[in-house]
């Protein structure tokens, strides 16, 4: 859908949900409203009142800072996984300095694109109370009261596992001691598991990691 979008991401959180939430986010989207096309496109956003007037995409305002020439904020990302072949991933870190209070993006394994000034935010100036994992879509088009057709992930539930489904690995969080390990208290959750949903698993290689997804509109997910 022209007016949808598709996404994977994490969410760096604090505050409230309602009013004041501030939260930095950061992966990969399919969205053709903002970028005029269907490709897989490395994305930023952040917001410090809960996505009613501040904040934005990329550099589409002022507030994340590129500092990196190599690759561009928005930029297509490839090669791409494909159903029942080679499978691809991106790596993302979020980290905050713990002289200056900036938080900084890292993709991959030696890209540092920038940073978040401290002074964007409130609560997020200190440390973040909460981070999220995983898949969103928009569903902004109604045909008739039915749900949209746009995928989450690979458009294949999770389920249907390594291949198919799309999944996060090596899930974790940077501590007070800016080190990284384990979450604690890791749950999941979907609004709509008859359209995309997600299953967890911890141990081996992968560490803590899920599979997430799905199609959308279904016969289950009318």
């Amino acid at each position: 859908m022209p007016n949808e979008f598709s996404l994977a991401q994490i969410w760096v959180l604090g505050g409230n949900f309602n009013s004041d939430l501030n939260s930095i986010e950061a992966g990969w989207q399919v969205s053709p409203q903002l970028y005029g096309d269907n490709h897989t496109r490395l994305f930023t956003y952040w917001t410090s009142d809960a996505y009613q007037g501040t904040g934005c995409y990329n550099l589409l305002c002022s507030g994340f800072v590129q500092i990196n020439r190599e690759i561009a904020m928005g930029g297509s990302i490839s090669p791409l996984s494909s159903y029942g072949n080679s499978q691809y991933d991106i790596t993302i870190l979020i980290w905050k300095d713990p002289k200056e209070g900036h938080w900084w993006l890292q993709f991959g394994e030696k890209y540092i694109m920038g940073y978040w000034p401290a002074s964007l935010f409130s609560y997020l100036s200190e440390s973040a109370s909460m981070i999220e994992w995983g898949g969103e879509v928009v569903n902004s088009q109604s045909e008739a009261g039915q749900h949209t057709t746009t995928q989450m992930g690979s458009g294949r539930f999770a389920e249907e596992g390594w291949g198919k489904a799309s999944y996060f690995k090596n899930v974790q969080v940077v501590d007070g001691s800016n080190k990284l390990r384990n979450p604690e208290n890791l749950q999941v959750f979907t609004d709509e598991e008859n359209c995309y949903n997600v299953k967890s698993g911890n141990g081996g290689s992968w560490g803590s990691h899920f599979y997430y997804g799905g199609p959308g509109r279904n016969p289950n997910c009318p």
